[in-house]
């Protein structure tokens, strides 16, 4: 049997006042003694507080955005016409508009960023010596950096190539 409207309306209320108690410092057991439960239950109920509140504020934060989304498109609407006959005012603050609605609504595509070593391949590091990252930063951003001499700079597939010219003048790799 579901509890009963009084007893969840309670539950809220404790459950409100331990957010209080928590925000002002207290401890989950100095919250349990204040109630008069266990120091599980009381971990538990702010636990289950904390969930509904942030579900609470998700939901705040999506009627906003759609309050937000309106708003915006109820401007574009206004100048659509204009922008779509020419005016080049018109069509620049349409255009911003819609920016603002892509930002909104999260439906730019990420820009995809990355290091790259010299002549845009793969960074030369082994990743075990304090003194090869330091060189690596060091060169960062500059473009025409000399690589420095790293310990693990051996391009694994160089030696591969040496092992296949030694077998071919051996006359075993065919």
């Amino acid at each position: 049997m579901p509890p009963s409207k009084a007893k969840m309306a309670l539950v809220a209320k404790r459950r409100s006042e331990m957010l209080i108690m928590k925000i002002q410092g207290r401890t989950a057991a100095q919250i349990a003694d204040h109630f008069g439960i266990s120091p599980a239950t009381a971990r538990s109920d702010l636990a289950r507080a904390i969930k509904k509140a942030r579900e609470l504020e998700v939901h705040d934060a999506e009627l906003y955005r759609y309050v937000q989304g309106a708003r915006l498109e109820q401007l574009l609407r206004g100048v659509w016409p204009e922008a779509v006959d020419g005016d080049v005012k018109a069509g620049e603050q349409a255009r911003k508009y819609i920016a603002d609605l892509t930002d909104l609504f999260g439906l730019k595509v990420p820009v995809r960023t990355e290091i790259s070593g010299p002549d845009g391949g793969a960074i030369p590091f082994g990743g075990n010596d304090l003194t090869e990252l330091s060189a690596l930063i060091d060169i960062a951003g500059q473009p025409t950096a000399d690589l420095p001499a790293l310990a693990h700079a051996e391009d694994p597939d160089d030696a591969d190539d040496e092992e296949l010219e030694d077998e071919e003048e051996d006359g075993d790799g065919d």
